[in-house]
């Protein structure tokens, strides 16, 4: 069943944002997997290259001198996926509007006339992902640290044993949900936005941050199911997110339509 959106909240010259229901996060999920149900051939090829940047994350920090930042790498990918996902924002766009959605046109928006916006968000991303593992870095170096840990098991038991390790944990896991709060906020619609039509970075980043305001509850239970699924694709070794990426990425694209008001087509 289709769910029901209200009237615009606020306007802006090109935009206007909606208020939405958790009808419409169920509506947006689903669309997302029945997309995915149609394209999964093709999309299944593309998606397994963000489960190998998890399974290289992983190989890379079970190196002793990167253990600490093992699960900053593999959580840090949440803040690179809304870039990654642009492909399938694409794809769901050109299905809905009744154009050819086939696999080949997954790297269109990197053609487009927007890339520069584009281009200028997933840099954004990449800093903030950069910054993550700074301020992880530096959480291990003031608890744990600075010397690097003697092995795996060594590490463990440091970090669930000690009451620096307990520290870690705790100063890691708040630092951690600021980043990805601050990633959901900004890129909520914007990532959509600037495939779905000729807009800066900044306007973009601005209708998001507007559709969040316009909508805190439903934004928190979007950004909820999103780590829930990203954390049951990762349990598998990663390979869950063949299907749990291009879900989302379809998903968020049909969120977009629902907070922000597209052009006549």
């Amino acid at each position: 069943m289709q769910a029901t959106v209200s009237t615009p909240l606020f306007s802006a010259p090109r935009t206007t944002v909606r208020r939405i229901s958790q009808d419409d996060i169920r509506w947006a999920l689903a669309q997302g997997w029945n997309d995915f149900r149609q394209k999964r051939g093709d999309l299944i090829f593309l998606a397994l290259l963000y489960p190998l940047m998890g399974i290289l994350a992983a190989v890379l920090a079970f190196n002793d001198a990167a253990l600490p930042l093992f699960f900053p790498l593999v959580a840090g990918l949440s803040i690179l996926g809304p870039a990654v996902a642009s492909g399938f924002y694409e794809l769901a766009r050109r299905r809905e509007d009744g154009l050819d959605s086939s696999w080949k046109h997954f790297f269109d928006p990197l053609k487009g006339p927007n890339r520069h916006s584009l281009l200028f968000l997933t840099a954004g991303l990449g800093i903030l992902f950069l910054l993550w593992l700074a301020f992880a870095w530096g959480i291990y170096a003031a608890t744990l640290g600075p010397a690097y840990p003697v092995g795996i098991k060594a590490f463990v038991t440091k970090l669930f044993t000690t009451s620096e390790g307990w520290t870690m944990i705790v100063l890691g896991n708040l630092t951690g949900l600021l980043f990805a709060i601050v990633t959901l906020v900004c890129t909520l619609v914007s990532l959509p936005m600037v495939i779905d039509r000729p807009v800066d970075a900044g306007t973009a980043i601005e209708t998001s941050i507007r559709a969040v305001r316009a909508n805190p509850w439903a934004t928190t239970t979007w950004g909820l199911r999103v780590a829930g699924l990203l954390v049951l694709g990762c349990i598998p070794a990663f390979i869950g997110l063949a299907i749990v990426l291009p879900v989302l990425g379809y998903a968020t694209w049909h969120l977009y339509t629902r907070l922000v008001e597209r052009a006549a087509r």
